[in-house]
């Protein structure tokens, strides 16, 4: 049997006297594409956010690789932040907003983790940089800057910078959620390429006509925990649970 590329182990999350996240054990394999759903408020930013230590744990392991992330000293666990940086390297993240330097090129922009991060040359950052711009459709834009491009455009900037990382999960926290709605398929169809390609990917979306048909896995997150799991066929189509069914009722109530 296969060892999990990722493997989450009693995940809690509590801000202050509010427990978001309640116990979540969870494993990703190489390949899987994973669509996280669930109400606002469910933890499912948190969930992302802790997976690549953007949020610290509350309690709760997180394996990599095979190999658990921090150090125990003295009973307690340690996050260096050395491995830290190296785990968010390897589990690219692309958010809500762009986050994009606006003082920086498209071209600059996609360069500089290359660059600060890995400490490539700025010459084989660019290469890397170019051929990444190329996949997401943006090879005329590299002179241009961020605030010159539309939403769809400057979230691709993102991806391709996520990308350029070469990591080995990719995660996307509501990617189209900011965009207006003609620019939301731009985004979807870059990522549903790279679902062609085979990448192991974690997508929090309300997009859930796009779930289906992406996902090989999706989950209901509720109340702090992982509440249905399933195939796309078993969780978007046939519900087992009635909190899914009644989230799943009010998305459709409006469809024509």
């Amino acid at each position: 049997m296969s060892t999990p590329i990722l493997e989450i182990k009693g995940l809690h999350k509590s801000f202050g006297n509010l427990h978001v996240l309640k116990g979540i054990d969870f494993t990703v394999e190489p390949g899987e594409r994973i669509a996280i759903i669930g109400g606002s408020g469910s933890g499912k930013s948190t969930f992302l956010r802790c997976m690549n230590f953007m949020e610290a744990l509350s309690d709760g392991e997180i394996w990599l690789d095979g190999q658990r992330i921090g150090v125990e000293r003295n009973g307690k666990v340690h996050y260096p932040e050395k491995q830290l940086c190296s785990v968010r390297e390897r589990l690219g993240m692309v958010f809500q907003q762009f986050n994009l330097f606006p003082h920086m090129t498209v071209l600059q922009n996609v360069m500089e983790g290359l660059v600060t991060v890995k400490g490539l040359p700025k010459a084989e950052a660019q290469a890397i940089a170019i051929r990444e711009l190329e996949k997401v459709g943006l090879s005329e834009k590299h002179d241009a800057w961020p605030g010159h491009l539309s939403g769809g455009q400057q979230q691709r900037v993102a991806i391709a910078r996520a990308l350029s990382m070469e990591p080995e999960i990719l995660l996307f926290d509501e990617p189209t959620s900011s965009l207006d709605p003609e620019l939301v398929g731009e985004v979807l169809r870059v990522i549903k390429q790279l679902a062609v390609e085979g990448r192991t990917m974690l997508l929090v979306t309300h997009e859930l006509g796009f779930a289906y048909h992406f996902a090989t896995k999706v989950i209901f997150l509720a109340d702090g925990l992982f509440h249905e799991v399933g195939t796309p066929d078993e969780v978007l189509k046939a519900p087992q649970k009635a909190k899914t069914q009644d989230f799943l009722r009010r998305f459709g109530e409006f469809s024509f």
